[in-house]
């Protein structure tokens, strides 16, 4: 199954997955990631080519440097590509993200994070991934 099935399939709260957008690098297009996790639903990534680090979607504003930890694969994988899927309502604003990681050493996709959005406008955080 693909990163993106994965994601589609996963529909939390019973949610149709509207939109998946594949995680690139903002300084140099690579697409292969560290990626970090709170326990307040934030996650960052930073890139394996140039190092630079994101946010994907809102993770920002839950950030806590304190409470990160690497996300590891069951393989004990730690590099990773990854993907947003969003949950829209019918005038286009987001409901629900999902955040799939595809394990770059062993390919085993999954989901790692949801989390609710409950603020408008949200339509940004389509492409925050």
């Amino acid at each position: 199954m693909t990163l993106e099935e994965t994601i589609r399939e996963y529909q939390e709260d019973g949610y149709e997955v509207t939109h998946v957008v594949e995680s690139v690098c903002g300084g140099c297009g690579e697409k292969s990631f560290h990626v970090q996790m709170t326990e307040d639903q934030a996650m960052r990534r930073t890139c394996l080519g140039c190092g630079l680090a994101e946010f994907i979607a809102d993770s920002e504003e839950h950030w806590d440097d304190e409470d990160a930890e690497e996300c590891e694969c069951t393989c004990g994988g730690e590099e990773f590509a990854a993907a947003l899927g969003s949950s829209c309502r019918p005038d286009g604003e987001v409901r629900w993200l999902t955040v799939g990681l595809r394990c770059l050493k062993c390919g085993l996709c999954g989901v790692y994070e949801d989390w609710k959005i409950d603020y408008m406008p949200s339509k940004h955080l389509i492409t925050r991934a």
